[in-house]
């Protein structure tokens, strides 16, 4: 229980920083609205908990066991990232009820959190800090979990917010455009290191 004020601040600190689901987000909220992007912000505030629920108690024995899977799925997070960084870059702006693209659903972004590398960077960082050998497992994650699902909603929604406050100034479709490609850019550069990473481990070494 010491430890909560550490993990609250760990939690807000990681989460309100750019990355891939924040990003996502404010680019969502400017282009949709904040009511079309509801499912995405749900989607995103219960999908990581749930995520990090299921690595604290099981899927880390078996990414201990078998590192490849865990390989596999960076691999996959990156490609969908690079597909999702296309998406927002060709994003309609011609008018405001977009009909060649739509925001994430609820479903799209819970399974997201499994393919983002801040995500997982996240989830294993905050388990490898703030839980111990010779204490009750499932009572440690359980808490960590709750302390998450709480300041997501913080973080998320600020984002949210900031970028269908952004819809208001940036009504010329061609800002709008320029904004898109910057924030595409933006998802790229969050997920460089990773993708960095796995080129001097796999291809350079």
């Amino acid at each position: 229980m010491e430890l909560i004020p550490s993990i609250f601040i760990f939690a807000f600190s990681a989460g309100i920083t750019p990355g891939p689901n924040n990003i996502m987000l404010m680019t969502s909220g400017l282009n949709f609205g904040i009511q079309k992007s509801m499912p995405h912000y749900f989607g995103i505030n219960f999908g990581f908990p749930i995520m990090f629920t299921l690595i604290g108690l099981s899927l880390g024995i078996i990414f201990n066991r078998y590192p490849v899977m865990h390989e596999i799925i960076k691999v996959i997070g990156l490609a969908y990232l690079l597909y999702l960084a296309w998406r927002i870059a060709n994003t309609s702006t011609s008018s405001l009820s977009v009909k060649e693209s739509k925001p994430l659903s609820l479903v799209q972004a819970l399974l997201f959190q499994w393919v983002n590398p801040k995500a997982w960077v996240m989830a294993t960082g905050a388990i490898a800090a703030f839980t111990t050998t010779d204490g009750n497992i499932y009572l440690q994650v359980g808490l960590i979990t709750l302390v998450f699902l709480f300041t997501s909603f913080l973080t998320s929604s600020s984002w949210l917010f900031f970028g269908a406050w952004l819809k208001k100034i940036l009504k010329d479709p061609f800002h709008q455009k320029v904004f898109n490609i910057s924030m595409a850019v933006l998802l790229v550069l969050s997920f460089s290191p990773v993708a960095f990473d796995l080129i001097n481990q796999y291809l350079i070494n």
